[in-house]
Protein backbone atom coordinates (compact mmCIF):
# COMPACT_ATOMS: atom_id res chain seq x y z
CA UNK A 1 0.00 0.00 0.00
CA UNK A 2 0.91 3.94 -0.93
CA UNK A 3 2.44 5.36 2.54
CA UNK A 4 1.33 8.79 3.39
CA UNK A 5 3.73 11.49 1.79
CA UNK A 6 5.22 14.28 3.96
CA UNK A 7 2.49 16.57 3.17
CA UNK A 8 -0.25 14.21 4.02
CA UNK A 9 -2.04 17.35 5.93
CA UNK A 10 -2.54 19.49 2.98
CA UNK A 11 -5.86 19.25 1.05
CA UNK A 12 -6.41 16.41 -2.08
CA UNK A 13 -9.84 16.72 -3.90
CA UNK A 14 -11.82 13.51 -2.69
CA UNK A 15 -10.89 11.11 0.67
CA UNK A 16 -12.47 7.85 0.18
CA UNK A 17 -13.23 5.42 3.53
CA UNK A 18 -13.23 2.25 2.72
CA UNK A 19 -11.86 -0.03 -0.28
CA UNK A 20 -14.18 -2.89 -0.49
CA UNK A 21 -15.82 -2.94 -4.28
CA UNK A 22 -17.70 0.61 -3.65
CA UNK A 23 -14.32 2.13 -2.41
CA UNK A 24 -12.60 1.05 -4.77
CA UNK A 25 -14.41 1.33 -8.17
CA UNK A 26 -15.05 5.39 -6.65
CA UNK A 27 -11.29 5.45 -7.12
CA UNK A 28 -10.83 4.18 -10.24
CA UNK A 29 -13.39 6.70 -11.67
CA UNK A 30 -12.15 9.49 -9.83
CA UNK A 31 -8.50 9.04 -10.55
CA UNK A 32 -9.55 8.61 -14.40
CA UNK A 33 -11.26 12.25 -13.69
CA UNK A 34 -8.11 13.42 -12.88
CA UNK A 35 -9.11 14.13 -9.26
CA UNK A 36 -6.30 13.31 -6.55
CA UNK A 37 -8.10 11.11 -4.51
CA UNK A 38 -7.17 9.20 -1.26
CA UNK A 39 -8.65 5.54 -0.07
CA UNK A 40 -8.16 5.08 3.46
CA UNK A 41 -9.13 1.77 5.06
CA UNK A 42 -8.52 -0.64 8.10
CA UNK A 43 -8.26 -3.99 5.92
CA UNK A 44 -11.04 -5.29 7.27
CA UNK A 45 -14.08 -5.27 3.72
CA UNK A 46 -16.07 -8.16 4.25
CA UNK A 47 -14.94 -8.86 0.41
CA UNK A 48 -11.53 -9.98 1.85
CA UNK A 49 -13.24 -13.47 3.05
CA UNK A 50 -15.38 -14.31 0.45
CA UNK A 51 -13.47 -17.63 -0.42
CA UNK A 52 -15.38 -17.31 -3.87
CA UNK A 53 -18.13 -15.44 -5.55
CA UNK A 54 -19.61 -16.86 -9.13
CA UNK A 55 -22.03 -13.44 -9.45
CA UNK A 56 -19.43 -10.86 -10.77
CA UNK A 57 -20.15 -10.43 -14.37
CA UNK A 58 -17.08 -11.92 -16.30
CA UNK A 59 -15.79 -14.45 -14.00
CA UNK A 60 -17.94 -17.68 -14.62
CA UNK A 61 -16.18 -19.95 -12.81
CA UNK A 62 -15.72 -17.43 -9.96
CA UNK A 63 -13.27 -14.88 -8.60
CA UNK A 64 -12.00 -15.57 -4.57
CA UNK A 65 -12.44 -12.00 -2.90
CA UNK A 66 -8.77 -11.33 -1.73
CA UNK A 67 -8.02 -12.07 -5.43
CA UNK A 68 -10.39 -9.70 -6.35
CA UNK A 69 -9.68 -6.86 -4.12
CA UNK A 70 -6.35 -7.38 -5.24
CA UNK A 71 -7.48 -6.52 -8.94
CA UNK A 72 -9.24 -3.84 -8.53
CA UNK A 73 -6.50 -1.68 -6.10
CA UNK A 74 -4.17 -2.12 -8.56
CA UNK A 75 -6.37 -0.90 -10.87
CA UNK A 76 -7.29 2.51 -9.97
CA UNK A 77 -3.64 2.87 -8.22
CA UNK A 78 -2.46 2.12 -11.97
CA UNK A 79 -4.90 5.69 -12.70
CA UNK A 80 -3.53 7.62 -9.63
CA UNK A 81 -5.17 6.65 -6.30
CA UNK A 82 -3.54 6.55 -3.03
CA UNK A 83 -4.91 3.31 -0.90
CA UNK A 84 -3.41 3.44 2.69
CA UNK A 85 -4.17 0.93 5.25
CA UNK A 86 -5.10 3.25 8.38
CA UNK A 87 -8.29 3.51 10.26
CA UNK A 88 -10.19 6.99 9.97
CA UNK A 89 -11.16 7.43 13.81
CA UNK A 90 -12.60 10.72 13.54
CA UNK A 91 -14.06 12.85 10.77
CA UNK A 92 -15.33 16.71 10.80
CA UNK A 93 -16.40 19.20 8.77
CA UNK A 94 -14.98 22.44 8.53
CA UNK A 95 -16.82 25.84 9.56
CA UNK A 96 -16.86 27.07 6.41
CA UNK A 97 -17.95 24.52 5.27
CA UNK A 98 -15.26 23.74 2.32
CA UNK A 99 -13.17 21.09 3.60
CA UNK A 100 -13.62 17.52 5.52
CA UNK A 101 -10.37 16.28 7.90
CA UNK A 102 -10.30 12.92 8.28
CA UNK A 103 -8.06 11.86 12.41
CA UNK A 104 -6.29 8.40 11.34
CA UNK A 105 -5.10 6.43 14.42
CA UNK A 106 -1.73 6.80 15.70
CA UNK A 107 -1.65 10.11 14.44
CA UNK A 108 -2.07 12.39 10.99
CA UNK A 109 -4.94 13.22 9.37
CA UNK A 110 -6.46 13.97 5.14
CA UNK A 111 -8.12 17.01 4.29
CA UNK A 112 -10.37 16.95 1.52
CA UNK A 113 -12.69 18.89 -0.25
CA UNK A 114 -15.42 15.78 -0.85
CA UNK A 115 -16.05 12.70 0.84
CA UNK A 116 -17.29 8.72 0.08
CA UNK A 117 -18.16 6.59 2.93
CA UNK A 118 -17.49 3.09 1.84
CA UNK A 119 -17.09 1.40 5.21
CA UNK A 120 -19.53 -1.57 4.80
CA UNK A 121 -20.76 -3.49 7.42
CA UNK A 122 -19.39 -6.45 10.33
CA UNK A 123 -22.26 -9.64 9.84
CA UNK A 124 -22.83 -10.89 12.72
CA UNK A 125 -20.78 -14.56 12.69
CA UNK A 126 -21.93 -18.05 14.12
CA UNK A 127 -19.95 -19.00 17.15
CA UNK A 128 -18.66 -22.39 16.57
CA UNK A 129 -18.67 -24.87 19.35
CA UNK A 130 -15.88 -27.45 17.14
CA UNK A 131 -14.10 -26.81 13.82
CA UNK A 132 -12.43 -23.65 12.59
CA UNK A 133 -14.86 -20.74 11.34
CA UNK A 134 -12.92 -19.62 8.10
CA UNK A 135 -12.53 -23.50 7.34
CA UNK A 136 -15.86 -23.80 7.54
CA UNK A 137 -16.39 -20.59 5.18
CA UNK A 138 -13.87 -22.06 2.80
CA UNK A 139 -15.79 -25.00 2.42
CA UNK A 140 -18.92 -24.30 2.02
CA UNK A 141 -20.49 -25.93 5.38
CA UNK A 142 -20.55 -22.69 7.06
CA UNK A 143 -22.48 -19.83 4.37
CA UNK A 144 -23.88 -16.43 5.07
CA UNK A 145 -25.11 -14.77 1.36
CA UNK A 146 -27.74 -16.97 0.04
CA UNK A 147 -28.03 -14.59 -2.65
CA UNK A 148 -24.15 -15.05 -3.39
CA UNK A 149 -23.70 -19.16 -3.00
CA UNK A 150 -27.45 -20.73 -2.56
CA UNK A 151 -27.30 -21.77 -6.33
CA UNK A 152 -23.87 -23.71 -5.37
CA UNK A 153 -26.53 -25.55 -2.91
CA UNK A 154 -28.87 -26.66 -4.39
CA UNK A 155 -30.44 -30.12 -3.87
CA UNK A 156 -28.42 -30.15 -0.78
CA UNK A 157 -29.62 -30.12 3.10
CA UNK A 158 -29.86 -26.86 4.26
CA UNK A 159 -30.43 -25.32 7.37
CA UNK A 160 -30.78 -21.75 8.66
CA UNK A 161 -30.40 -20.75 11.89
CA UNK A 162 -32.78 -17.78 12.59
CA UNK A 163 -35.92 -17.35 15.36
CA UNK A 164 -37.72 -14.65 13.59
CA UNK A 165 -39.40 -13.17 10.78
CA UNK A 166 -35.73 -12.84 8.81
CA UNK A 167 -34.62 -16.25 9.35
CA UNK A 168 -38.07 -17.40 7.70
CA UNK A 169 -37.92 -15.33 5.04
CA UNK A 170 -34.18 -16.56 4.30
CA UNK A 171 -35.38 -20.35 4.92
CA UNK A 172 -38.36 -19.57 2.11
CA UNK A 173 -35.68 -18.07 -0.46
CA UNK A 174 -33.54 -20.80 0.21
CA UNK A 175 -36.70 -22.94 -0.61
CA UNK A 176 -35.83 -22.24 -4.38
CA UNK A 177 -32.86 -24.32 -4.61
CA UNK A 178 -33.26 -27.69 -2.45
CA UNK A 179 -36.41 -29.55 -1.31
CA UNK A 180 -34.87 -29.56 2.45
CA UNK A 181 -34.53 -26.52 4.21
CA UNK A 182 -34.60 -26.61 7.80
CA UNK A 183 -35.44 -23.44 10.15
CA UNK A 184 -33.80 -23.92 13.24
CA UNK A 185 -33.94 -21.07 16.26
CA UNK A 186 -31.05 -19.92 18.02
CA UNK A 187 -32.86 -19.79 21.39
CA UNK A 188 -36.71 -20.01 20.50
CA UNK A 189 -38.70 -19.73 17.47
CA UNK A 190 -40.79 -16.57 17.24
CA UNK A 191 -43.20 -16.65 14.74
CA UNK A 192 -46.63 -16.11 14.15
CA UNK A 193 -49.06 -18.91 13.41
CA UNK A 194 -49.95 -17.68 9.85
CA UNK A 195 -46.02 -17.42 9.30
CA UNK A 196 -45.69 -21.03 10.50
CA UNK A 197 -48.47 -22.16 7.85
CA UNK A 198 -46.58 -20.42 4.84
CA UNK A 199 -43.30 -22.31 6.19
CA UNK A 200 -45.36 -25.68 5.99
CA UNK A 201 -46.76 -24.79 2.35
CA UNK A 202 -43.29 -24.07 1.21
CA UNK A 203 -42.20 -27.43 2.74
CA UNK A 204 -39.62 -25.33 4.87
CA UNK A 205 -39.36 -27.56 8.39
CA UNK A 206 -39.33 -25.65 11.74
CA UNK A 207 -37.75 -27.15 14.80
CA UNK A 208 -38.12 -25.86 18.22
CA UNK A 209 -35.47 -27.25 20.13
CA UNK A 210 -32.83 -24.79 20.71
CA UNK A 211 -29.24 -25.28 19.04
CA UNK A 212 -26.55 -27.24 21.85
CA UNK A 213 -23.76 -27.28 19.35
CA UNK A 214 -22.09 -26.23 16.37
CA UNK A 215 -19.49 -28.60 14.44
CA UNK A 216 -17.87 -27.93 11.26
CA UNK A 217 -16.39 -30.91 9.46
CA UNK A 218 -14.62 -30.57 6.12
CA UNK A 219 -17.90 -31.75 4.58
CA UNK A 220 -21.05 -31.02 6.39
CA UNK A 221 -22.33 -29.04 9.63
CA UNK A 222 -23.29 -31.01 12.54
CA UNK A 223 -26.11 -29.55 14.51
CA UNK A 224 -26.52 -30.77 17.89
CA UNK A 225 -30.91 -29.88 18.98
CA UNK A 226 -32.05 -29.52 22.97
CA UNK A 227 -33.74 -32.77 23.42
CA UNK A 228 -32.79 -35.28 20.48
CA UNK A 229 -30.02 -38.00 21.00
CA UNK A 230 -27.89 -37.38 18.23
CA UNK A 231 -26.79 -34.26 16.22
CA UNK A 232 -28.23 -33.38 12.54
CA UNK A 233 -26.04 -33.25 10.02
CA UNK A 234 -26.84 -30.35 7.17
CA UNK A 235 -24.53 -29.86 3.76
CA UNK A 236 -24.60 -26.33 4.50
CA UNK A 237 -25.65 -23.62 7.82
CA UNK A 238 -26.79 -20.04 6.59
CA UNK A 239 -27.05 -18.13 9.84
CA UNK A 240 -29.43 -15.67 9.84
CA UNK A 241 -28.09 -13.17 11.69
CA UNK A 242 -27.83 -9.86 10.20
CA UNK A 243 -25.20 -7.48 9.80
CA UNK A 244 -24.57 -3.94 11.41
CA UNK A 245 -23.74 -1.14 8.64
CA UNK A 246 -19.92 0.91 9.68
CA UNK A 247 -21.48 3.92 9.40
CA UNK A 248 -19.69 5.65 12.84
CA UNK A 249 -17.93 8.40 11.04
CA UNK A 250 -21.54 9.29 8.86
CA UNK A 251 -22.91 9.54 12.84
CA UNK A 252 -20.51 11.74 13.37
CA UNK A 253 -21.36 14.58 10.07
CA UNK A 254 -24.57 15.95 11.63
CA UNK A 255 -25.85 12.92 11.88
CA UNK A 256 -26.44 11.17 8.77
CA UNK A 257 -27.66 8.17 9.79
CA UNK A 258 -31.24 6.38 11.66
CA UNK A 259 -31.12 5.92 14.79
CA UNK A 260 -30.48 2.01 13.69
CA UNK A 261 -27.27 3.58 12.36
CA UNK A 262 -28.24 3.26 8.74
CA UNK A 263 -27.88 5.00 5.62
CA UNK A 264 -30.48 5.97 3.50
CA UNK A 265 -30.09 4.29 -0.04
CA UNK A 266 -29.92 7.09 -1.67
CA UNK A 267 -26.63 8.49 -0.76
CA UNK A 268 -24.68 6.74 -3.55
CA UNK A 269 -27.15 9.13 -5.87
CA UNK A 270 -28.15 12.21 -3.81
CA UNK A 271 -25.72 12.27 -1.32
CA UNK A 272 -25.95 13.12 2.11
CA UNK A 273 -25.07 16.47 2.16
CA UNK A 274 -23.00 18.85 -0.39
CA UNK A 275 -19.91 16.90 -0.89
CA UNK A 276 -20.71 13.59 1.12
CA UNK A 277 -21.75 10.28 -0.68
CA UNK A 278 -21.71 7.08 0.34
CA UNK A 279 -21.66 3.97 -1.70
CA UNK A 280 -21.86 -0.19 -1.09
CA UNK A 281 -22.87 -2.04 1.98
CA UNK A 282 -22.85 0.43 4.65
CA UNK A 283 -26.35 1.87 2.88
CA UNK A 284 -29.67 0.28 2.48
CA UNK A 285 -30.29 -1.76 -0.25
CA UNK A 286 -28.77 -5.70 -1.73
CA UNK A 287 -25.77 -6.29 -0.58
CA UNK A 288 -23.69 -7.64 -3.65
CA UNK A 289 -20.13 -6.91 -5.06
CA UNK A 290 -21.97 -5.66 -8.21
CA UNK A 291 -24.15 -3.35 -6.52
CA UNK A 292 -21.58 -2.35 -5.14
CA UNK A 293 -19.27 -1.23 -7.73
CA UNK A 294 -22.74 0.73 -9.52
CA UNK A 295 -22.61 2.51 -6.84
CA UNK A 296 -19.07 3.32 -6.35
CA UNK A 297 -19.37 4.58 -10.25
CA UNK A 298 -22.04 6.82 -9.32
CA UNK A 299 -21.26 8.15 -5.90
CA UNK A 300 -17.72 9.32 -7.63
CA UNK A 301 -19.27 10.53 -10.61
CA UNK A 302 -22.00 12.63 -8.61
CA UNK A 303 -19.57 14.09 -6.48
CA UNK A 304 -16.88 14.88 -9.03
CA UNK A 305 -19.62 16.91 -10.78
CA UNK A 306 -20.62 18.58 -7.53
CA UNK A 307 -16.65 19.88 -7.60
CA UNK A 308 -17.16 20.80 -10.88
CA UNK A 309 -20.13 22.78 -9.59
CA UNK A 310 -18.08 24.49 -6.89
CA UNK A 311 -15.12 25.32 -9.40
CA UNK A 312 -17.44 26.67 -11.97
CA UNK A 313 -16.63 24.06 -14.46
CA UNK A 314 -20.38 23.08 -14.65
CA UNK A 315 -22.88 25.13 -18.01
CA UNK A 316 -25.46 27.04 -15.45
CA UNK A 317 -27.85 25.24 -18.15
CA UNK A 318 -26.99 21.94 -17.40
CA UNK A 319 -27.08 22.81 -14.09
CA UNK A 320 -30.76 24.28 -14.22
CA UNK A 321 -31.56 20.90 -15.86
CA UNK A 322 -30.25 18.64 -13.96
CA UNK A 323 -32.74 20.13 -11.03
CA UNK A 324 -35.23 20.37 -12.82
CA UNK A 325 -35.04 16.35 -13.02
CA UNK A 326 -34.20 15.81 -9.75
CA UNK A 327 -37.18 18.20 -8.89
CA UNK A 328 -35.31 20.97 -7.21
CA UNK A 329 -36.05 24.41 -7.29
Amino acid sequence: MTPFSAGEGSAIDVLIVGAGPAGLTAALYLARYRRKVRVVHDGRSRALWVPRSRNVPGFPDGIAGRDLITRMSDHATRYGAEIVERRVVAIARHEDRTMFHARLEGGGTVNARGLILATGVDTNLAKLDGGDHNAAVRNGVLRYCPICDGFEHSNERIAVLGSDLHGAAEAMFLRQYSSDVTLIPKWQVALTEAQRRELAASGVDVIEGRVLRLEATEDEMLVAIEGETAPRRFDTVYPAFGSTPRSELAAMLDPLTDPKGCIPFSAFSDGLLPGIYAAGDVIEGLDQISVATGQGAMAATRLHNWLREQDGNVMVDQKQSEKATRGET
